[in-house]
């Protein structure tokens, strides 16, 4: 593992995390059009703001690149593919990375409904979670997801993380603003 620098590459026996590079296009590309009717209950929307145009832009594919690299670069987000036995399988993001008093962060993840239910997602939480705590020194690490995600829900208590609460109305997710449930892991190494 890199120590805190950037591109991060995390690697076990036959579970690589690492950042997107342009020549995956491809295939991140086919594996988002399999899982797009999938994952469309669970990821974030852009809600409708006044001032701003109600027609959400995602990102191209070299613009989400070049904002991971730029993020990843500045420690503040580190998004990594996953990649299974050699194929892309899914991403992982430990966000809203803080540091000073805080030291925290958030994780967020997505996987291949072809993969779904093998502890794949598990073990790349459990991998960044270490990655945070002993790479980054953070005391706090965060899973909040939607009531009805019972797959998130068996991640988070595989990976050690607790509950500790609702988020009333937390993210805008399928259209709408939706309650989540945090769990929260903490670092034992740090006061």
């Amino acid at each position: 593992m890199t120590y805190g620098k950037w591109p991060a590459v995390l690697t076990s026996d036959d579970l690589t995390l690492r950042p997107l590079r342009l020549r995956d296009r491809r295939k991140w590309d086919e594996i988002r059009a399999i899982n797009r009717d999938w994952l469309a209950p669970w990821e974030a929307t852009k809600p409708t703001v006044p001032g701003e145009s109600s027609v959400p832009e995602l990102p191209s594919f070299f613009q989400m690149v070049a904002n991971h690299n730029r993020e990843g670069r500045a420690q503040r987000s580190l998004s990594l593919a996953l990649w299974f036995q050699g194929s892309l399988v899914g991403q992982i993001t430990l966000g809203g990375i803080v540091m000073g008093a805080l030291r925290g962060a958030h994780i967020g993840y997505w996987i291949d409904k072809r993969l779904a239910n093998k502890g794949i997602t598990t073990k790349a939480v459990m991998m960044m979670t270490e990655y945070g705590f002993r790479e980054l020194g953070l005391h706090r690490i965060e899973i909040s997801f939607r009531p009805e995600n019972g797959a998130s829900r068996r991640v988070a208590e595989k990976a050690g993380y607790h509950f500790e609460g609702e988020k009333h109305r937390f993210l805008h997710i399928d259209g709408q603003w939706r309650d989540h449930i945090c769990f929260v892991r903490e670092n034992p190494k740090i006061n």
